[in-house]
């Protein structure tokens, strides 16, 4: 049986969402591991989102918002940038290797762009492997 990721992946309602959606109107296909928690700006994305979703079987995270300059909020993508570089350290402590976790900028016309970076970050974890063992015996229930 093929390893097959779980990737939970946090998204900007004004961009990445946008340009989620655009894919998928566009019939432009990608990987089908991803799970799109929508919220209305990466500023909004507590670390604890993030640390849940490994607690509950995600193999890796992907956050994504608008591009710097770009935020419907004015500075919303900039707060998410320097909260992932505080977030980092927390990642080393945790034992969680930040390798697992993806940031990147999607505006809503970038559908292509969404899809490469989900089949993409797909690629890098089944190559990573399961997240853990404990992840994967909670798979089996």
């Amino acid at each position: 049986m093929t390893f097959e990721p779980r990737i939970t992946a946090f998204v900007c309602n004004w961009c990445t969402y946008a340009g989620a959606d655009l894919t998928g109107t566009s019939r432009l296909s990608y990987a089908p591991n991803i799970r799109i928690v929508k919220l209305p700006c990466t500023g909004r994305i507590d670390p604890l989102f993030v640390l849940k979703a490994f607690e509950g079987g995600a193999d890796a995270v992907l956050i994504s918002g608008c591009h710097p300059g770009d935020c419907h909020y004015a500075s919303g993508n900039y707060h998410a940038r320097r909260r992932w570089s505080l977030f980092r350290k927390l990642l080393a402590f945790t034992g969680i290797d930040e390798n697992r976790v993806f940031f990147s900028w999607v505006s809503a016309a970038e559908g292509q762009k969404f899809a490469n970076l989900v089949n993409k970050v797909t690629e890098q974890v089944r190559a990573a492997g399961p997240f853990g063992e404990r992840n994967l015996a909670r798979r089996r229930l």
